[in-house]
This record gives structure tokens, sequence and C-alpha cells, in this order.
């Protein structure tokens, strides 16, 4: 959950809430993020570790590589790779994918993560939302994360856009509570909290975002809208 969605959701249910961090190619089953640890508000690191997806499972091994399969430290980010025998065994009928997904015994989600000194892990986003703008890596949910903070803001979604200088530069469509904020109000916001390079270059302010049917928000549907509007101009 957003940071800004759990905290409301602890005003209005108190300490009732359990988080799990899974996929369907390990259902589940890769952390948790306990009722006892979201009750523990007098924790020096409670707002990092509401951030975070929790501990790994005791059925599963969790760990975080780089490209070439070497494991990271805590605190480096890496793909999320997970093992054990609640993992899929693999895809019907699709070889291919099942060996792009399960590479040295390990099934590579996808996610991106990184595990603190205390064996938590927290999401920073899917590999294939990365943006890198200048040689920067940008996670769009640590923008998102921002957005969200600001009292106008009901929902947003960062996403990359081709750009010829920069790579990609980063977008953020933005559904507002009420009357729309200004874009430069937005922008001095996001550089309260994050670096420079990381704040959108633009602000699309729109009545609802494109969901599937589990409610998450379809960025391939987004991207799909700049791709067409760069074709047009």
């Amino acid at each position: 959950m957003y940071a800004a969605d759990l905290h409301d959701a602890m005003e209005a249910f108190d300490n009732r809430l359990a988080q799990i961090y899974g996929q369907g190619e390990s259902p589940m089953t890769i952390t948790a993020l306990s009722k006892l640890h979201h009750a523990d508000r007098s924790h020096p690191r409670h707002a990092e570790r509401l951030a975070s997806v929790g501990l790994p499972h005791s059925v599963v091994e969790v760990t975080i590589r780089d490209e070439d399969g070497r494991e990271l430290p805590a605190g480096d980010v890496g793909e999320v790779c997970v093992r054990g025998d609640v993992v899929m065994s693999g895809y019907w009928g699709n070889p291919e994918a099942s060996a792009r997904a399960l590479r040295g015994g390990w099934l590579w989600t996808g996610d991106l993560g990184a595990f603190d000194a205390d064996g938590f892990l927290t999401l920073k986003d899917r590999s294939k939302d990365l943006i890198v703008s200048g040689g920067s890596n940008i996670y769009p949910r640590e923008v998102e994360e921002v957005l969200l903070a600001h009292p106008a803001v009901a929902e947003a979604c960062v996403v990359g856009r081709p750009d010829r200088e920069w790579g990609e530069a980063v977008v953020a469509f933005v559904v507002p509570r009420a009357a729309a904020p200004a874009a430069d109000e937005l922008d001095r916001f996001c550089l309260e909290h994050i670096a420079r390079y990381k704040r959108p270059r633009n602000y699309r302010f729109v009545e609802r975002l494109p969901k599937n049917n589990y409610g998450k928000v379809l960025k391939t549907e987004l991207r799909r809208m700049l791709a067409e509007e760069e074709r047009q101009s």
C-alpha cells in the first residue's frame, strides 16, 4: 500500500492490518508485515517499516540480485528473487517464459527492491517501470508516494516518456481531490522531498486513472496515451 493510504487505513481501522507480498508464481508467500509491526508505533524506524513489505516467510528464501545473478548486500537495489517448495515449477505450455522467470534455481519476480539491515524488504518498483533519465535511475513509486502526500492529490501515477535529451522524462498523471493544484505548487512540493532530477517534468490532470479488474493502474495504457500524443504532434 502507498504510505498515505496505509496511514489513512490505520486511522480508520486502528491496529488491525497486516500486509502480505506474493505473486501468482509464489502465491502470498514471499514476505509479510505483521499486525504487530504495524502497531509498533514507538519503534524508531516505524515509518520505514510501514513502507516495506516486511520479512520473508519461513517457507521461502528471498534474496536481492543484480542482472548477473550476484546476491546484493542490504541497502542495494536489485531484483527480488525467491525459491522454495511453494514456487511454481513453470508456466503451463510456455517453456520460454519459464526459462526467463526461473534462473539458477530462483524465481526472478520482476520486482526491484532492497533489504534493510534488519531484513525488512522494501519494494521500489517493477523493473519494467523503472525510468532512466540522464543516466540516473528513477523509481516511479518514490515520486508517487510524494505526490500522494499532497492534500490536493487523490491519486497519482508516474511513467516515463521518451526524451531526446535525457533518454526518458518523468510524467505524472494526477487525479485531484477537487480543484487541480497548480503544477508549480506540486513541483515545489516534490523538491522539498526528493532530488530535483526525480521530479516530474510534466503533470497531467485527469478525472480517473485506467485500471484493471484488480484495481491496478494500467501504466501501459498511460504510456500508450503519451506515445499517441507524440505521434500526433
